[in-house]
């Protein structure tokens, strides 16, 4: 089985990333993880990807004058590595409508809520302000307009009495650390013949 080439772009801890990487450690995963780009040295999850021998580079954004010139920065070492399928894990920057088309069907992103609802940056926050009963974890295709693509995967997480944002957000990532690898799963599979 050719397996698609997988990058992940983070800016933080990684957990996610961490997950994406021991699922794809399996004999039977349909992906293997090529690279991991960070636009924050410090990021966490860099030490991840080392531990795991998957090669890693730091664009950083404030190097490049405009948002797009960063973003083909970032896709010219995803061509140098042969990359079919970006994933964004915790990666807090809005990409540009010429990075986005270049990787449309390919470019997946994991957000903290059931989309469409709680968009943006603060969803467990905003959750949890609306007063939910239920919220959780939504894997989708990425597209220009932000958390709006195709949802690919979604689980539900409920809200308990004295939730706060972090006991909320704990419980929402051991879901997105379920989902996101199984999502990525899907896409692998299903991919046009041309990027396999």
């Amino acid at each position: 089985m050719t397996k698609p080439n997988v990058a992940v772009l983070i800016s933080g801890n990684g957990s996610n990333l961490q997950a994406l990487i021991d699922a794809a450690r399996a004999d039977d995963y349909p992906a293997e993880i090529t690279a991991v780009i960070s636009n924050k040295a410090d990021a966490f999850g860099l030490n991840r990807a080392s531990t795991a021998g998957i090669p890693t580079h730091v664009v950083n954004h404030k190097d490049y004058e405009t948002r797009e010139s960063f973003d083909r920065a970032v896709h010219d070492l995803l061509l140098h590595h042969s990359v079919k399928i970006v994933c964004l894990a915790g990666f807090m920057r809005l990409l540009s409508p010429w990075f986005v088309q270049q990787w449309q069907g390919r470019l997946l992103n994991i957000h903290p809520s059931l989309l469409p609802k709680f968009k943006g940056a603060h969803a467990v926050r905003d959750a949890l302000s609306a007063g939910e009963k239920e919220t959780g974890c939504t894997v989708h295709h990425v597209i220009a307009e932000v958390d709006a693509g195709a949802v690919i995967m979604q689980e539900k997480v409920p809200v308990l009495p004295g939730d706060n944002e972090a006991s909320l957000h704990a419980r929402i990532h051991e879901a997105e650390h379920r989902i996101y690898p199984e999502a990525l799963k899907r896409v692998a599979l299903s991919l046009p013949a041309q990027y396999r």
